[in-house]
C-alpha cells in the first residue's frame, strides 16, 4: 500500500558504449523555459506514428532510450505496412518474421504455398516471443537487413481472428 514508482535515475539506462539520450530532451540543462516537455515527469520524448496505431503505455512510461524505436526514437512509418508470425527472436532488438503468400501457377490454375522471412526492429515497449503476430510498417534502412519496424503484438494465445472453436 502506497507504493511509489521507484525512478530510474540514468545509470539504469546507460548499459551500452556510447552515452544513451533521446533526440530532442536536454538532461542536465537549467530549466529556462516553464513549459514542460510531453511525457509524465517531462522529461521522455514520445510521439504518434499515425496509420491507427496506438502508443504503447512503456514507450510514454518506460525508461528505455531506443534511437531505432517509432515511438520514442528518429524513425518514421512510411510504405507498406506487412503482418506475419514471429519466427526467431534470438537477436537484440530485431525478430525474424515468416510471411506467408500463395503464388499462382498459370499452367495448372492452382495455388503454391510460398514464404519469406523479413527482420524487423522491436522496440523494448513491446514483449514478444515466437509464434505471436506482429505488425510491421516499413521504415528507412536500419541495417544491412533491417527495414521494418514493429508496431503492434497480438499474443499467440489472443482470440482475435479466426480460431478453432469448440461447440
Amino acid at each position: 500500500p502506497g507504493h511509489k514508482k521507484k525512478r530510474a535515475t540514468m545509470a539504469d539506462v546507460q548499459h551500452e558504449r556510447g552515452y544513451q539520450k533521446q533526440v530532442g530532451v536536454n538532461v542536465g540543462f537549467s530549466a529556462s523555459t516553464k513549459k514542460k516537455a510531453p511525457g509524465k515527469a517531462g522529461t521522455r520524448y514520445y510521439k504518434n506514428v499515425g496509420l491507427g496505431f496506438k502508443t504503447p503505455k512503456e514507450a510514454i512510461e518506460g525508461n528505455y532510450i531506443d534511437k531505432k524505436c517509432p515511438f520514442t526514437g528518429n524513425v518514421s512509418i512510411r510504405g507498406r505496412i506487412l503482418s506475419g508470425v514471429v519466427k526467431s527472436t534470438k537477436m537484440n532488438r530485431t525478430i525474424i518474421i515468416r510471411m506467408d503468400y500463395l503464388h499462382f501457377i498459370k499452367k495448372y490454375q492452382r495455388y503454391e504455398k510460398r514464404h519469406s522471412n523479413i527482420a524487423a526492429h522491436i522496440s523494448p515497449a513491446f514483449r514478444c516471443k515466437e509464434g505471436d503476430k506482429v505488425v510491421v510498417g516499413q521504415c528507412r534502412p536500419l541495417s544491412k537487413t533491417v527495414r521494418f519496424n514493429v508496431l503492434k503484438v497480438i499474443p499467440a494465445g489472443s482470440s482475435s481472428g479466426k480460431g478453432f472453436v469448440a461447440n
